[in-house]
């Protein structure tokens, strides 16, 4: 028996209400570009827009102008989607409170999440969105799953309850040392301001 590699999320399809409320809500709202669209190709009658999250990958809406947008809420029990979660920079996270007030939108105000913020609010159809940002840059060649798994180590390490800064600041050096060259046969931490 052999595994089935998966290599990233390929897309995400979501059903939504009519076109025009799909579009005002990923691309007038979450600032997503709207690249194509199609028939549902196994529903016909029904539209399949495409758009792009921001990483060239695709969430993708199911539309059918007899739906329209309402806020109820959609099952999040065993099996079924609890929220879907999006990246921003902060300086786009720090204008989301302002910009969702803007709109009359409830959402949980910033959350701290340790090695990220996040935001959760209801899209017009009732699903949670998520908007994070991540306190850290990855050092050059690894990715932000590079830190946190580091991260995690060193937070068990410490019988920490859960990743804080100051495990990934430590996981970023650890990295960094580990996969950087010197000259220096000492690369331990000093203090060049003693007297």
């Amino acid at each position: 028996m052999r595994k089935i590699q998966t290599q990233g999320v390929h897309h995400i399809t979501i059903t939504g209400a009519d076109r025009q409320s799909t579009i005002d809500f990923w691309e007038g709202v979450l600032g997503m570009p709207f690249v194509f669209e199609q028939p549902n190709l196994d529903k016909p009658e029904d539209g399949h827009l495409y758009f792009d999250p921001g990483d060239g990958r695709l969430i993708t809406v199911f539309t059918s102008e007899e739906r329209k947008p309402g806020r109820h809420r959609i099952d999040q029990g065993p099996g079924s989607l609890h929220h879907l979660a999006f990246n921003v920079s902060k300086v786009t996270f720090d204008q989301v409170v302002a910009r969702l007030d803007a709109r009359g939108v409830k959402h949980s105000g910033v959350k701290d999440r340790g090695f990220m913020d996040s935001i959760y609010f209801r899209e017009p159809n009732g699903m949670l969105i998520e908007l994070a940002s991540y306190r850290f840059e990855p050092p050059l060649g690894y990715t932000h799953t590079d830190v946190l798994h580091r991260a995690h180590l060193i937070r068990v390490a410490a019988g920490d309850d859960h990743i804080d800064t100051v495990h990934l600041a430590d996981a970023i050096e650890a990295l960094v040392s580990e996969n950087t060259k010197t000259l220096s046969s000492d690369r331990a931490a000093k203090n060049p301001f003693e007297t």
